[in-house]
Parts: C-alpha cells; structure tokens; sequence
C-alpha cells in the first residue's frame, strides 16, 4: 500500500505519525472560504461516492452551506454521507488542517451519525464563522462513539491531502473508545487492520482496507 496518508480524525487514514515531513506548512491558517465551498450538485455525486449505491442512493446526503452543513437529501436507512473538509484532521495535524483542496467523502452509519459525526459538523459551524483552530480545538466535545459506530470510505474521486494526492485505499472505520491496538491486531506485521489513536483524538479508529471501490472497480493500488 502506498503510504504517507493524511490523518483526520473523522476521515481517520492513517496516523499522523505516518505524514509526510515538510519543511514549511504551506497552510498555516484558513484560506477564503470560497476555496472549501463546492458547487451543490458535485458536493451531493462525491458524497454518495463514499459507500456502494445501494447504501448510498438511500442516505441522507449534507451538503456545506454558507453557515454548516444542510440536508441535501433526505435519508431511508439511516446512513448519513458528506464530504469533508480539512478541518475534520486530528488538531495536532499542523500540515493539513486547513488544506483548502481536501474533500473526503464519507457514509455514516446510524450510530456513528449519531455519535461521532456531530462534532465535525459543529467544527464546521465554527470554522464558516472564521474561528480559529484554538478556538475549535477548545469547543469540540469529548465523543463517545456508539456500539457499532462505522463508516464507508469507498470513494475514488476524493482528495485526501497533498502527501497522498488523491484518494488512499477503499476501507471500512470502526469508531471505538480509546482502545489498544492488541485488541484487534492492529499494525501488526502483515495485519490489515491500521489502528489510528493520535494523542488528541477522543477515540480509537480501527481501518480495514477492502479490494474495491464504491463503484465495483478493484483497487488496483493494493
């Protein structure tokens, strides 16, 4: 697997640790809003590129609205999908935290749009209000992800951040209470499991990479 992934903390790909070193962070602070915002209709087709279309077709999809996220669309089975933006990183992330070129869909499933996806949709709030990243850091809550909280990251058409240029791998996240990595055999040898804890986090993100994309296609990177 190609690495030197970004790591957010909603997204969650990988640990910050596995970042790119740069000499400079070329993102100190937020960039004119206009540069995280999408045209609507894109937002809604990259968001439902996040899970396979029969659990997409049926979520509720949000957009980002000038003030935070609005329903796009109304949802059937309970899955929520957005695309995120950089500010959904883990604080300590100094490089990507307001890249203005990330857009990382994704497809909640009931526990984890109840439990884990508020609080990157009230950063969101803070950040469209011109908030700092102190000031975020200092509003967001402690979550506590809900028994069989997980999400879908199966889009191909996402960027991630400049150290991966694109999209990582197609995969699967569990959301957990700060959980060690023994308990599922996470960044073991030959594992497939990548365990993301970062030091801020307020929860343990377990990762298992799967072999296709939302739309059928192989992962053809693996």
């Amino acid at each position: 697997m190609k690495q030197g992934i970004v790591g957010i903390s909603f997204t969650v790909l990988l640990p910050v640790s596995l970042l790119a070193q740069q000499a400079a962070n070329p993102y100190p602070t937020m960039a004119p809003i206009e540069q995280y915002r999408m045209d609507r209709a894109a937002e809604i087709a990259l968001a439902k590129t996040a899970a396979p279309a029969s659990i997409s077709g049926d979520a509720e999809i949000l957009v980002m609205g000038p003030a935070g996220y609005e329903t796009a669309q109304a949802g059937k089975n309970g899955f929520v999908c957005v695309v995120q933006r950089a500010w959904a990183n883990d604080f300590s992330n100094q490089v990507e935290f307001w890249n203005p070129k990330v857009r990382a869909p994704l497809c909640f499933n009931a526990a984890a749009a109840h439990s884990v996806l508020p609080d990157y949709l009230a950063r969101t709030k803070l950040a469209l209000s011109g908030s700092t990243k102190a000031k975020m850091e200092a509003a967001s809550v402690h979550v506590k992800p809900e028994s069989g909280a997980m999400c879908y990251m199966l889009s191909k058409e996402g960027y991630l951040g400049d150290n991966v240029n694109g999209p990582w791998h197609p995969h699967l996240m569990f959301f957990y209470p700060r959980t060690p990595d023994a308990a599922w055999g996470a960044n073991a040898d030959h594992s497939p499991v990548v365990e993301y804890d970062a030091p801020q986090a307020p929860f343990t993100t377990f990762l298992v990479p799967v072999g296709h994309w939302s739309d059928g296609s192989a992962d053809s990177a693996s």
